[in-house]
């Protein structure tokens, strides 16, 4: 008996990319049973660390171009991340709005990055549970000065420009050097703040209350005019649903693959969250 088990583990070992493959090949053409009425309402997902936008930026402009979709739902759950794909979605987001009416979910985190690229939705819903704000910047960079020193790495550089080596970590920064940063952090933060202060109709000048990285739960994001309302999935839906004046609602459902892809890297980041920080990776 042991035997036939451990023949059992090692062919499915063997064989395990070849069995994953058939899988996904199933997943995708496997019939599909097309709905008598066409999809008239989209979700999107923005999930996890925000380290490129191609792929849903490439959902975004399908469902601006999709003249029977007349309505989108973002499902925000996201860290945040890089700047620079964070502008890109909210900038998305913005575009989107004009042509049909866009409610941004926070089903878990909506912060720094993730917040930014939810700015322009026609109305920010949250769970009551969720995590809104952290409108922030942060450049960060480890000093191995020490460690490098002990196991023998002495780096050789030639450069040109006073500011080339800001952020080095084989070093401590100079003064020069951390003020280089400190004012290029400044600047992307008053970016932040001014997209957001003007999105959301606040007062930039009073940035202190809704940004300065504060992090807030749903309650005390609604007092401060980070969000619209708080409220579950449902309550979203219905949001989006009045606002596209849908009487009977049809929702896209969602590729195979991408939704078998999506829930597979969520739960790896979940489990690497999990891991890694504890309590603080909802921060």
């Amino acid at each position: 008996m042991f035997r036939a088990i451990g023949n059992t583990i090692a062919w499915i070992g063997r064989h395990f990319w070849g069995m994953l493959f058939l899988l996904i090949a199933a997943l995708v053409f496997m019939p599909d049973k097309s709905p008598v009425n066409p999809a008239n309402l989209q979700e999107i997902k923005l999930s996890g660390p925000i380290i490129d936008s191609d792929a849903i930026i490439k959902e975004i402009e399908t469902a601006q171009n999709n003249k029977a979709i007349k309505g989108v739902l973002l499902d925000v759950n996201s860290p945040g991340g890089a700047v620079p794909p964070s502008i890109e979605i909210a900038y998305a987001i913005k575009a989107l709005r004009e042509h049909k009416p866009v409610v941004a979910y926070a089903s878990g985190i909506m912060a720094s990055g993730s917040y930014y690229g939810s700015i322009y939705a026609n109305t920010i819903i949250a769970n009551p549970g969720a995590i809104i704000g952290s409108i922030g910047v942060i450049m960060e960079s480890a000093d191995i000065k020490e460690l490098a020193d002990k196991i023998g790495i002495k780096p050789q550089i030639v450069q040109q420009g006073k500011y080339k080596q800001a952020g080095t970590p084989m070093r401590p920064w100079t003064p020069d050097e951390r003020a280089e940063l400190e004012t290029l952090t400044k600047d992307t933060y008053t970016l932040f703040v001014g997209d957001v202060a003007k999105a959301r109709g606040l007062d930039a000048n009073n940035s202190k209350a809704f940004a300065d990285a504060h992090i807030f739960s749903s309650k005390r994001a609604l007092g401060v005019g980070l969000i619209d309302a708080i409220g579950v999935k449902s309550d979203a839906k219905k949001s989006l649903q009045k606002l596209a004046k849908i009487e009977k609602p049809v929702w896209k459902e969602r590729d195979r693959l991408e939704s078998f892809m999506e829930q597979f890297a969520q739960k790896s980041f979940t489990l690497i969250q999990s891991a890694l920080f504890g309590l603080k990776a909802s921060l």
